[in-house]
């Protein structure tokens, strides 16, 4: 009788479709798929080396480092997948490339975020861990970015994002049935000095701590809504490229 066996069964993970020793133990993880080739393109050499669902992944090197790039898509439950089977195959750091929309007056469009905590404002990481664990980053994968970002010169804050699972009800929060809990929760997050909103790092961070893996993340602030601005086409590029810059000069001060 020939044994079933289930989806996570066997060394190449079901959902990114990698296998031990086609990822590098340094993980860059963007959201968008479009975004990876752009990002590969950073290091001396690359390849691709999977390509299932939302995951697309390239592999090469930095000065000699062994990096990688895989997408996430967007929003946590997605990034969890992604961790848990990256953690799966030995990834041990894993560094989010994302995007934000700024929350307080000196964060503003083209600035870099550094964050070393969360708001957990999504409902992945709470299948991991109850709400009062904190969703902080790894302190020595902080430091590397903020070392990095200053050689670069870049101009950078770190501090707590926001991590949300409706992008619509950031951005339009009246439109909603619980807009009164949407508006008030907004409020408190920026008199509390959250420097940006996004999708993904809460449950990065949570995830990361729980499969004992280093984890950061650097986000562009792509937009500001209370002011009504955003980064034009030129502009993004360039900050992404030099964000990419950041994150793999860091990766050359952190151990293997």
């Amino acid at each position: 009788m020939t044994e079933k066996k289930s989806m996570l069964d066997g060394e190449k993970q079901y959902h990114i479709g990698l296998a031990p020793g086609d990822v590098a133990d340094f993980v860059i993880l963007p959201g968008d798929p479009g975004r990876v080739e752009f990002i590969a393109g950073h290091f001396d050499d690359a390849k691709e080396v999977a390509f299932n669902r939302e995951y697309k992944t390239f592999t090469g090197t930095y000065k000699g480092r062994p990096v990688s790039v895989m997408s996430t898509g967007m929003g946590c439950p997605s990034t969890a997948i992604g961790v848990e089977e990256l953690a799966n195959i030995g990834v041990k750091t894993m560094v989010r490339l994302g995007t934000s929309g700024a929350m307080q007056e000196h964060t503003r469009v083209g600035d870099l975020v550094i964050a070393n905590g969360a708001v957990r404002q999504e409902g992945t990481s709470t299948e991991y861990m109850p709400i009062e664990y904190p969703a902080v980053g790894s302190a020595d994968m902080v430091f590397a970015l903020e070392q990095a970002a200053k050689d670069k010169g870049s101009t950078y804050h770190i501090g707590v994002v926001q991590t949300k699972d409706s992008f619509y009800g950031q951005h339009d929060p009246d439109s909603m049935p619980v807009s009164h809990d949407l508006n008030q929760k907004w409020e408190a997050w920026v008199r509390g000095g959250v420097l940006c909103s996004e999708m993904e790092v809460s449950a990065l961070f949570v995830v990361g701590s729980y499969r004992r893996v280093r984890t950061g993340a650097l986000l562009v602030i792509y937009g500001d809504q209370s002011r009504k601005e955003a980064l034009d086409k030129d502009t993004y590029l360039d900050t992404v490229s030099n964000a990419t810059s950041i994150i793999l000069e860091s990766s050359l001060t952190i151990d293997q």
